[in-house]
């Protein structure tokens, strides 16, 4: 059992993709966002290796073919979030399966020290006792200590585990904080001193569309998103 700590950007993909490719059988990856898994599932096609996800939205059917294949030995990585571990269509296949790794992306989310606390990411280590031998590989962008002995625990690492550190010092970025009172005219300064595009992040959905209509009065192309849109 691994845990890896890296930057985002840092090649956290190909530390599971690799090891699985060396060997027979399947990855399974357990992951949160649906962008995140049809984006790796793309890429790997691209290079030509089987790889599918399931996620919301799919038919009773196709996630059926899906699983199939898997225990058949036609896919090399199987993309699921962690709600879907705790299916019994899932399970059933899922101990047929013929698995070689089992990943945990995004494993700040097992903590509930995590910023992004989801309850099913607590039981991920259920599917273990289905397949007792294989190594499970947790990767994650951002773990305090707290967080990162939380992950050991909730996903029952072997007592043997290692961990991997690689440093955070990202050197083209910077952060700088400052206490205005007039943010919008500030934010407009700002806007015109640095070239390219820029991403204004509010509190709330009304106030996404306030800064848009701000910026468009002060000469500034914006336009504003939020989940209360249509498609």
């Amino acid at each position: 059992d691994t845990m890896a700590l890296m930057p985002t950007g840092g090649g956290k993909s190909l530390c599971f993709q690799v090891p699985a490719l060396m060997q027979d059988g399947i990855c399974v990856v357990v992951s949160p966002l649906i962008a995140l898994m049809k984006d790796q599932v793309f890429q790997l096609k691209k290079r030509g290796i089987k790889a599918a996800a399931i996620f919301t939205g799919l038919s009773f059917h196709e996630i059926d073919m899906i699983l199939d294949n898997c225990q058949f030995g036609y896919y090399k990585f199987l993309y699921v979030s962690p709600e879907r571990l705790k299916t019994d269509i899932f399970i059933e296949r899922f101990k047929l399966m013929k698995v070689n790794l089992i990943a945990v992306d995004e494993a700040h989310c097992v903590s509930q020290w995590g910023y992004d606390f989801r309850p099913p990411y607590l039981e991920i280590a259920e599917i273990r006792k289905y397949h007792p031998k294989i190594p499970v590989l947790a990767l994650t962008a951002s773990a305090t200590e707290m967080v990162q002995k939380d992950i050991v625990e909730k996903l029952e690492f072997r007592k043997k585990y290692n961990v991997f550190k690689k440093s955070f010092i990202r050197s083209n970025l910077s952060f700088v904080i400052r206490k205005e009172e007039a943010k919008y005219p500030k934010l407009v300064e700002i806007i015109q001193k640095i070239k390219g595009s820029g991403i204004v992040y509010v509190r709330s959905r009304n106030k996404t569309k306030d800064v848009a209509e701000y910026l468009q009065k002060n000469n500034v192309k914006a336009d504003f998103y939020h989940a209360g849109l249509q498609a």
